[in-house]
């Protein structure tokens, strides 16, 4: 679910508010296509079945980092006030996909 989340970012990555939204954090606009990018390169890797799951660990990793990143970097620059809440949700659908991901795999196991 998180995936299908993530996919279709790509297809906006060029609208006017994430662009803005990059410049207003003080990223620059390589970051931005790199990042874009590799969330969909990511949102693929978790919903195709034929990648392997240490490389599915990976995107789990790569996504949380971009997360926490996203509020840290939120934070550095709104404050508190700001909309640093929204990749902390984003984190928790991270952790809880991860969990459903893992439990999944003990399933095919037993």
């Amino acid at each position: 679910m998180l995936a299908l989340f993530i996919l279709p970012g790509i297809f906006y990555a060029n609208s006017k508010m994430a662009l803005e939204g990059t410049a207003h954090l003080g990223l620059p606009m390589w970051f931005h296509w790199e990042l874009s990018i590799g969330k969909f390169i990511g949102g693929l890797i978790l919903i195709l079945p034929f990648f392997p799951k240490r490389i599915k660990e990976w995107a789990y990793v790569a996504f949380g980092i971009d997360f926490i990143s996203a509020m840290i970097a939120t934070i550095a620059v709104d404050g508190a006030a700001g909309m640093w809440y929204a990749p902390v949700i984003c984190f928790i659908f991270l952790i809880i996909s991860y969990v459903t991901f893992h439990r999944l795999q003990r399933e095919k196991q037993a």
